[in-house]
Parts: C-alpha cells; structure tokens; sequence
C-alpha cells in the first residue's frame, strides 16, 4: 500500500511477518526509498523520527497491534560507564580500531557467515550470499563507513598465536547529529569478550571526539531478551508518542504491545515531519 504526502517521497508498508522479537507477533514495517541528492538530508530527517536505514531504504516499524519497537539513543555528553562497562573497555583495550569506506571484503563476508551460523542460524539473514552481503555493505547512498576492530592472538581467547585477525564490524552511518550503528557482527570464539556492548562503547569515544552529540542503536522492544542490554546504557533516550524521552524504569513500558496503542497508518504519515527539498 502507497501513501503519500505533497512535494514529498512516497510510503508504502510492507505485509506482516512473523515477528523476530516477540512471540506469537507479526510485524509490519512503514518505508520510503532512500535516493538522489536528497539522500543525507532525508536520512538524517528521518534518523531523528525513529526510522532506520537499510541499503537505499528507511523504514519504521508500524505494526498492526503493537508498537513496542521504540527507537533507542544515547546521549553521548550524559553517558557514564557503569562499573561493568568500564571494565569491558579495559579488556578490550589491545583491540585495533580501522575505518574504512563502505567496501565489502571476502574477509568480512567470513566474519559475517561465522556469526550469522554461531548466533543466527534462523535468522532471516541466514540465507545472505557474498553478493547480498556486498549490497548490504555498499549499496549506501549517504555517508557510511565500516568499521573494523583487529587483535592478536595474544589474547586469552586466541584464535592463531601472533597473528592479526577481524575480531569484529561495524557498518556506521555518519548523521549530522550522530552516528547511527546499522548493523555489527564479531568472531563468535570472542562471545564472552562482549563486543557488542564494546562496539557501542567505542562508537560513543568516536562521537564524543567528533563532538556528536547521539548514538542510534536500532530498536529497544521491552520484553525481549535480545534487547535487553540496550537498556542497561546510562544517558539512553527511545523515541515514543513522537518525542525522544529518557527510557527511565524499562517496565514503565511493557504495555506498548497493546493493539489500542496503534495510530492509524494514515496519521503515522501525516506526522512525519520532512525537510524542505527544493521543488
């Protein structure tokens, strides 16, 4: 289904799918293309009203019955570490941060599939070949870069003793206001070293340095474990009524997947606040 506003890209929503995050759930997704010399200025718009890029489209969960996919944030001039956060970082200290541009390596396709088996195996990216991987990669139309962590094998998880490896990736948007993390994956050998949680970490130094003031990390959905370690960033902001407000207690949230909660489709688009292009 298209919906459209005057002078402005054209909506349209996807049909439902079973849900990745709750059980027993469908999701519906709200998208526009992403394209021209608009692109950055679209993305950036769009960036700051919970929607995420994938390859030449935004999109916006707009389930039918729910709406507990919250867009999530930190705040990078208010982000303590917690104690446990702070030791991560010393742990991962010896790893070697490179950015480089959005370019697509077998070497990453080899991390992608080792993670993709260890940790999705019935995911929906299970399937991906090196070209899908590639397009996923490169096929950007606004500031992107990948940013890669290496180690040695001197670490207590050592997978080559002295070598150099690609312990883990970070496909990062370049916002006017922050750095948003599209997609991340790591070594599955290096699991307990959290770096996860540790590319999140690192991308917040990156910000501060860049004097960013936001890290978008995708979505928070209250009531799923794969979430759940969203939450425990200190300075962490979701987007929700249309407002970016402070997460507070995560509970104060659990009845977002209540079918009353729901806006028409219609007013979800007539809301949408878009740049000025030029006619």
């Amino acid at each position: 289904m298209r919906h459209t506003l005057p002078h402005a890209p054209q909506f349209y929503v996807t049909a439902p799918q079973p849900c990745p995050y709750l059980h027993g759930r469908a999701e519906r997704k709200l998208f526009t293309a992403l394209h021209g010399d608009n692109a950055a200025e679209l993305n950036n718009a769009l960036s700051r009203q919970g929607f995420r890029r994938s390859q030449n489209v935004l999109y916006r969960p707009s389930c039918e019955s729910c709406v507990a996919c919250m867009s999530a944030r930190i705040r990078v001039a208010d982000f303590q570490p917690s104690r446990t956060q702070r030791r991560l970082m010393r742990r991962n200290a010896g790893l070697k941060r490179l950015a480089t541009s959005a370019w697509a390596t077998e070497e990453q396709f080899e991390l992608f599939r080792r993670y993709l088996d260890s940790r999705h195996a019935d995911g929906g990216m299970a399937d991906m070949d090196i070209f899908e991987f590639a397009a996923m990669i490169e096929e950007t139309p606004v500031k992107t870069r990948v940013i890669e962590y290496r180690c040695s094998g001197d670490r207590p998880e050592r997978l080559a003793p002295g070598d150099d490896f690609l312990a883990a990736v970070c496909l990062t948007d370049v916002l006017d206001d922050g750095l948003s993390l599209v997609y991340s994956f790591y070594h599955p050998v290096l699991q307990p070293a959290s770096l996860g949680t540790y590319l999140i970490l690192d991308h917040i130094e990156i910000a501060r340095a860049a004097k960013l003031p936001y890290i978008y990390l995708g979505y928070w959905v209250p009531g799923s474990r794969k979430m759940d370690y969203k939450a425990r960033f200190s300075a962490l902001e979701i987007y929700k009524g249309g407002v970016w407000q402070p997460i507070g207690d995560p509970q104060d949230h659990s009845n977002e997947a209540h079918p009353l909660s729901v806006d028409p489709i219609v007013e979800q688009v007539a809301r949408i606040a878009l740049p000025q292009f030029d006619r």
